[in-house]
């Protein structure tokens, strides 16, 4: 079997009493997008910056594609591109002479594919970074992060800033990459976008992951979000039998229902009092996450590890 992209074992940070990571492990296939989710302040981008090496764990290991990080510190760095979530470019420079200073960094760039990124992404090179707007300078990091094909890229929040159009286009780069056979190490709080291109989902809180599953499986076992308006108003003990159901709102003829046991025997009580609109979704990875960060952290993660 093949080496993970990233393997993280047992790995800690603490700074005085404070622990920041504690006892991370994870995996993280090759060849895919795995989304690294967390609220500001659970370790996320303190667990970022010793996958990087940038930072020393106070225990425990991570190594990229085999290698230990703290060990092989040159040899990681030349598989990975990086884009921090605070993105700090020289700011004198102009695009196309920060492209060439990174360039002559990492050695051999494939010029057509660096120049097909700044045409794609409607990149602005020619204007010093400090005169470029928020998108503007994300889409200098993007180009920085990519320019080389590294075998793995970290991305820290990578659409901000990013109007609708690029964001599209960044989604058709990063599944590119993929089917390239690249990994994508993803962290973002733009959930409807992790649901539509992570493969698996890790979610960090207080230094402990408390997730780690597929986007799918994760997914299928949230509950389903029932709306339904009717001419008047719907007594709310009509449901109190049925497991799995839970009432959220029901008011001026507005009913929101919670399920997460069967759906049938909701939709037929609906259908017996002739609703004039209804509607059922699949509940979001956002109200995953609510729950989620709602509830103390347990050492212990939720979902499958592999």
């Amino acid at each position: 079997m093949p080496a993970p992209a990233i393997s993280l074992e047992r790995l800690s940070k603490t700074y005085g009493t404070t622990h920041a990571v504690r006892d991370v492990s994870l995996d993280v296939a090759a060849g895919g997008i795995f989304a690294f989710l967390g609220p500001n302040g659970a370790g996320k981008s303190t667990t970022i910056r010793m996958i990087l090496g940038l930072q020393h764990p106070t225990s425990g290991s991570a190594r990229v594609f085999g290698l230990d990080v703290q060990d092989n510190m040159a040899a990681v760095h030349r598989h990975i591109g990086y884009l921090p979530g605070e993105l700090a470019l020289y700011p004198r420079m102009t695009g196309h002479r920060l492209f060439e200073f990174f360039a002559h960094a990492h050695g051999k760039i494939d010029r057509t594919y660096l120049d097909s990124l700044v045409a794609r992404l409607d990149v602005i090179t020619t204007r010093p970074v400090r005169e470029l707007s928020k998108g503007n300078r994300q889409k200098l990091g993007i180009v920085l992060a990519f320019m080389h094909q590294p075998e793995l890229l970290i991305l820290d929040e990578p659409t901000s800033g990013l109007d609708p159009l690029m964001q599209h286009e960044f989604e058709l780069l990063l599944r590119e990459t993929v089917g390239e056979g690249r990994t994508v190490f993803l962290s973002s709080h733009e959930l409807d976008e992790v649901q539509r291109l992570a493969d698996k989902v890790a979610i960090i809180k207080e230094g402990q992951i408390i997730v780690n599953d597929t986007v799918r499986a994760l997914s299928g076992g949230l509950p389903r979000t029932v709306e339904a308006r009717f001419g008047t108003h719907l007594d709310s003990s009509l449901f109190a039998r049925l497991k799995g159901v839970r009432i959220r709102e029901n008011t001026d003829g507005h009913l929101s229902l919670e399920v997460s046991g069967a759906i049938a025997p909701v939709l037929r009580i609906l259908a017996d009092h002739n609703p004039i609109d209804l509607t059922c979704r699949q509940a979001s990875l956002d109200e995953l996450f609510l729950t989620m960060y709602s509830k103390p952290a347990n050492p212990e993660p939720t979902g499958h590890e592999h």
